[in-house]
Formats: structure tokens, sequence, C-alpha cells
């Protein structure tokens, strides 16, 4: 077990804390379990359904990996769908990646999965916590070690806690495990596709020549703004045109709504504000007494900061509250005030200030013993040892541990949860002397502790604060309820909603392309039954009232259109499509002008009206140039510039900006020598990035179906 002790040694609090991209994500709440009888599916890959049960599953998985690796106990609804979102996008990669592989042989074996363990290098190895501690490289002999010490543990012979711990890193390494074999088998048939792209000697040379081969050139042109957009006529067959000939361009692959809906966020009355100052003044007259526990005071009072009995710096306490600390004396008490940065009333009480280390190395040797009483015994038993002299590491060792120093400072535990056994354990850490000992009961265990060094002294505060949010009463709830229940009865058609929402009070919003991937409407929470909704509905509908947000909000939601799968009308694309025509015709009416004036000399085009002139430098074809005088960029430069003749004028050219014409005045070669191996490289790395487009043409081929929105 000396492993699984080592991996624990950083006492009850110290947590591990992974940052693989793949579990970037912290904090959020509880997962909302399904019914038993809701067994449909959730989405289709390749023909195949997963189950409702199945994608829960997933989710749980992942979301205990998640709270394992950045140790947290809860998961915020925005982190949640984080990781909704992330499994399903996982899951149907695998699917379309494993329908491909098994076409064209390829696999992942055991043996070589072994290999990449035993390499050590995978990106999603140099994550976990088996780790060097010296290098911080993987150590695949730790992993090892802990899945045999895993193998023969037994639980009923250690604190639940702990059992409970290594059940969680085992559960962790198996889906490191099962998602690095699918991590894998992607990144072979990735590197299949990459090597079928290959770069050739010509390839080479021309992308050398197109980057080291520069003109400078001088510009002159017609903006297209100078041409009043009101001028220009943009008819329906215009529009219909410009749509048949982009039409690919506006395919959409699934259906998605456009909806109008109100957003009421109800907020503390007068009343409710003058309530809460009153409750406030009385609280503040309790604090300035003393109050036989601060926590169990400062809990009763609904304070959005909890007290704990612990020295924190400055920056740890709310920034309103330590931007007034210098106010107070020792013992004095601040407020109540209002904070209109988070809408609360607020009072302090300053109750003690002290400079202590805020870096502290320490060593543990955690005790357990078949019962309370034996592990009681043990522990006066070591801890009399090394009082006695005896050697702190080589007892740890005795025992399964490695007895090392590990340093911890405020940054570790300021800002969490604290109570109970890590109270304990963090205050007897901070304010034990060097080279001090503490024999700390823990729950089922005992902890020998010693502080071997301190360093980084600060300034540090104790501080009971009282901060209320200032929150609306239910009374002022029910009036707005009403309020807004008698709009929407009275308001049930789209058409009455829009007409009459402004002169109520109500603002009326849009959101056009809602999909039923997203989680909810207008960025609010708890609006999910208003999403299912608006894709149950039909066009024209409007709903009932939804109560929503943190019990603070209300919505209502009308269904404008319907936008099925497959090429968007026309009358969803015209506001994009309109100033592409406007460019358009602008340009022939300019080239027109140009040609009828009959220019033939730099200096004629820069003289014309409306015309500006500009110098372009350093103009290669490997990037494309921007015109400050046009203020856009203009590729088409690159394009010319490569092979223009010196001082030879070109003719009108149709760019983003303007009409233009060029005559180059200079050409130079950058002082680089070819190195075909060098060039080929290069683009081999390109067409790296162009592979890895395939996913998204295996999603389109694959008719992937996503329905999660009717769970989920």
């Amino acid at each position: 077990m000396a492993t699984l002790q080592n991996i624990r040694s950083k006492g009850p609090l110290l947590v591990i804390v992974i940052g693989l991209a793949l579990f970037a994500f912290i904090a959020g709440d509880a997962w909302k379990v399904l019914q038993p009888h809701q067994s449909q599916d959730v989405g289709e890959v390749n023909g195949e359904t997963v189950s409702a049960q199945d994608y829960q599953a997933m989710v749980e998985e992942y979301t205990e990996v998640v709270k394992f690796s950045s140790g947290m106990s809860a998961l915020s609804d925005e982190q949640t769908n984080q990781i909704k979102d992330e499994v399903w996008k996982r899951y149907v990669e695998t699917k379309l990646v494993e329908k491909e592989a098994k076409k064209l042989g390829l696999t992942v074996s055991k043996a070589e999965l072994q290999a990449i363990i035993d390499a050590g290098v995978h990106p999603m190895l140099q994550q976990t916590p088996f780790r060097n501690q010296m290098t911080g490289a993987f150590d695949k002999d730790m992993l090892k070690k802990f899945l045999v010490d895993y193998s023969k543990m037994n639980a009923g012979q250690m604190p639940a806690d702990y059992a409970e711990y290594y059940n969680s890193m085992y559960k962790f390494w198996s889906f490191i495990e099962k998602n690095l074999a699918q991590t894998r088998l992607q990144e072979k048939y990735q590197a299949l596709i990459t090597k079928s792209l290959f770069s050739n000697p010509i390839e080479a040379q021309n992308a050398f020549d197109g980057r080291v081969d520069q003109s400078d050139l001088l510009l002159a042109a017609i903006p297209y703004s100078s041409i009043v957009d009101s001028t220009v006529t943009v008819t329906e067959s215009d529009l219909k045109a410009a749509y048949d000939k982009k039409k690919e361009l506006f395919k959409q692959y699934v259906e998605t709504r456009n909806i109008k809906f109100i957003d009421v966020q109800v907020t503390a009355s007068a009343e409710d504000k003058a309530a809460i100052q009153n409750e406030m003044t009385e609280y503040t007259e309790q604090l300035a007494g003393t109050p036989a526990d601060y926590t169990t005071f400062v809990r009763s009072t609904g304070s959005a900061t909890p007290y704990v009995d612990l020295f924190y710096t400055a920056s740890a306490l709310p920034a309103d509250i330590s931007a007034r600390l210098d106010s107070v004396a020792i013992g004095g008490v601040y407020g109540p005030y209002f904070n209109a940065a988070d809408n609360t009333i607020n009072s302090f009480k300053k109750l003690e200030v002290a400079t202590l280390a805020d870096s502290i190395e320490y060593r543990q040797i955690q005790v357990v013993a078949e019962d309370a009483a034996k592990t009681t015994s043990l522990a006066d038993s070591i801890y009399g040892a090394i009082k006695g002299g005896a050697d702190f590491a080589e007892i740890a060792k005795k025992y399964g541990q490695t007895g090392e120093p590990t340093w911890i400072s405020s940054t570790n535990y300021e800002g969490a949860q604290i109570d109970g056994d890590n109270l304990k354990y963090i205050s007897a850490i901070t304010t034990l002397g060097q080279n001090e000992l503490a024999n700390l009961s823990l729950g089922q265990a005992n902890v020998i502790l010693q502080v071997t060094n301190k360093k980084a002294a600060k300034q540090k505060y104790k501080v009971a604060v009282i901060k209320r949010p200032v929150e609306f009463s239910k009374e002022t709830y029910s009036k707005a309820y009403n309020e807004f229940s008698q709009f929407i009865a009275a308001n049930n058609t789209l058409e009455k909603m829009a007409a009459n929402a402004e002169d109520a009070g109500y603002r009326l919003l849009d959101k056009i392309d809602l999909y039923s991937s997203e989680h909810g409407i207008g960025g609010v929470r708890g609006t999910k039954d208003a999403l299912k909704w608006a894709f149950e509905a039909k066009a024209g509908d409007v709903s009932g009232l939804y109560e929503c947000g943190e019990s603070d909000r209300m919505l209502v939601v009308g269904v404008v259109s319907i936008v099925p799968e497959g090429y968007r009308p026309l009358a969803l694309v015209k506001d994009q499509l309109r100033p592409e025509i406007l460019r358009d015709k602008k340009a022939e009416k300019i080239m027109a002008d140009l040609k009828a004036a009959n220019a033939t000399s730099f200096e004629q085009y820069k003289n014309m009206a409306n015309a500006v002139s500009d110098s372009v430098k350093h103009v290669s074809f490997a990037a494309p140039a921007y015109v400050p005088a046009l203020r856009s960029s203009e590729p088409l430069i690159n394009a010319y510039a490569s092979v223009a003749e010196l001082n030879k004028l070109s003719a009108p050219i149709k760019g983003n900006g303007g009409v233009f014409v060029l005559q180059p005045y200079a050409k130079e070669k950058l002082n680089e020598t070819f190195d075909k191996e060098t060039e080929e490289a290069t683009l081999a790395t390109m067409h790296v990035r162009m592979a890895s487009q395939f996913m998204n043409d295996l999603f389109l081929k694959g008719e992937v179906k996503d329905n999660r929105y009717l769970f989920f």
C-alpha cells in the first residue's frame, strides 16, 4: 500500500489538481437523474442509437472524473453543460472514427496501449497524478504499484474517506486508459489521411518563391464608399441570382427556430431593501458585542461569506471588505453599508491582525489501525518516539510512507469551504512553530504533523463578515408574477406581444437560429423546458409563463418561424447577400466610369474624382496585403504582384474595398537560401492542418442526430 499512502500523504485537504485540457472544467450542481421510464434515444450516429440511460452513464462517469481531478464536490450548471457537450462530442467522434477504422482494419491492441504507457510521453499521461515528484514526468512504476496495491486493498480495514479516494483514483485511471485507446485510434486514422498528402520539389519551390519574392507598389483606388448605398438598386432578381450562385454556402444540416421572447428579472423593491437594512442594523449591533461562536452567529445571519476561524490575507476577503480594513481598529465594527458591485448590505468586525508565514513546509505520518483505540495508541507511540529523538523519515518509511516535506500556502485553502477535520488540520499547520510536532485525531485516523520551515511573512486578518444579498420578498415576486401572467393572457399572439410589450414595461428580444443543442434561451439558467417547448411548437405559437433563473426570472417564448434542415430560404439570407451585391454593382459603375475616362497613367488615375492613393510595400504572394487607404485586406494585390512587370500599370482590379490600379516600382528577394527539405516539412505541417478537417466530413456523412434536448 506504499504507493497509495504516498499519493494520499499530502493530507486530507491537499487535493491533486489535474491540468489536462480534456478535463478543463471546474465547479457546479449535481447531475439530474433520469426517471427509469425514460428509455428513449438521445441521438444517433451512423444509424447506431444511444439511449438516454447510456448517455447519462457517460456523463456521470465524466462528471466524477472532473470532480476528482479538480478537487470539487459539485459542478455548476454551466460546467455541467460543458461536460454534456464534451461527452456527446467525444462519443460522436469515437463512433465516426471507429466505423472508418473498422473498414481499414485499424485497431489499437493491448500491447500498443501498454507501449504508450511504458513510453510515458503521451499528453494524457503527463497530466495524471502518477508523476515523479522530482522531474514531473509520468512514472509508469508508480502507476503499476498503485494498480497492484489497489488490487490488494481491503476497504474494510481503512477509513471510509481513504477507500473512497482510492476508488476514485482507480476510476480516474480507468477513464484515462479508455480514452487513451480511443484517442490513439483517432491519431492513427488521422495519420493515415495526413500521409496521403505529400509535398514535392515543385510545390516547395513555389512556396519558397511566394515568400521571398517581394514587391513595392503604388495604388490608386476609387473606394466603394464613395458611392452612396441608396443610389444603387438591388432587385429581387439580383438577390435570387446571387442566392443560386452561392446556394451551397447556405446549406443547413439541422433544424433551427427563430423566436421572440420576454425575459423578466425580479428585483428587490424599496420595501424589501428597507427590511434587509433593518435586519442588518440589528445584526451589526450583535456583532459589536462578543458572540460566543462567530461561525454560528455569522451563519445565522444568512451571510454569503461564512466565517472561518483562520487568519486570511486581505486579498482572500471580498474586495469591498478588504478596501475598508484599514478604516477599522482591532475589535471595531464597520457598517452596515451597501455595496453596489454585488448588490449586498455589509457589516464586518476586525477581530485580529498578525504577521504570519504564508508558505509553510511540513511533513506527516498517517496512522490507521484496526479500530479507534488501537489507532490512538499507535499514534501516541509514534508521537512519543519522534519527540524522544527518533528519525521522522525512517518511522514514516516503516509505515509505508515517504515522510517527505511539502509546502502549503494560503492560496491552497483560502476561498475553500473549510470546517471539521480540514479546519483542525489547517489550523495546526498554520499555528505550529518551526520543528514543532502535533498529534492530530482526524476522523478514523491520526496524523503526526511536523512543521519544518516557514517563509514569506504576510499581514493576515481574522474578520467576521456579514454580507447579505439584497433579495426580493415573496410578496414582490408574487406581484411581478401576477402582472406578467396577466400580460401573457392578454397578449397570447406574437402580433399582440410585439405591439404591447414596450407599453407594459417589457422588452421583446429576438433570437435567430436557436439550436436544440443549446442548453437554454437567452443565456438564462433553468430554461431547458422552454427550449424543449420551442422545438415542439408550431410557427406562431406563444408559450405560457416559465419560471427560471435562480428562481428570480420569468420567461415567455413565441416561435416566429421554423428553419428546416436543408438550404436556408432566400428570405433569411437576403441581409447577407445584399452587401455583396451592392459591392458588385458599385464595382460595375466604377469600372464603367474608369473606362470612359480612358486613363493611361498612374497619375491620371490618382487625380480622378473620389480617388485615394497609397503605397503598399513588401508584398509577397504568401501573405494578403492590407491597404490602409481602403481599410481592407486585398488578396488580389498579392496575386498581381507575383506576376507584374516593374513600372507597368495594371488594368482596373475589382477588390474588397474598391476598384484599384497597381504599378510596381521596386522588386526584391529576401536573403534566404532555398532548402527543399525545410520547405517540404513546412508544407507537410500545413497538410496536417488540412487533414484535421476530416472529422467534419465524417460528421456530415454519419447522419448525426442530436435529440438530447428532449431529456437533458
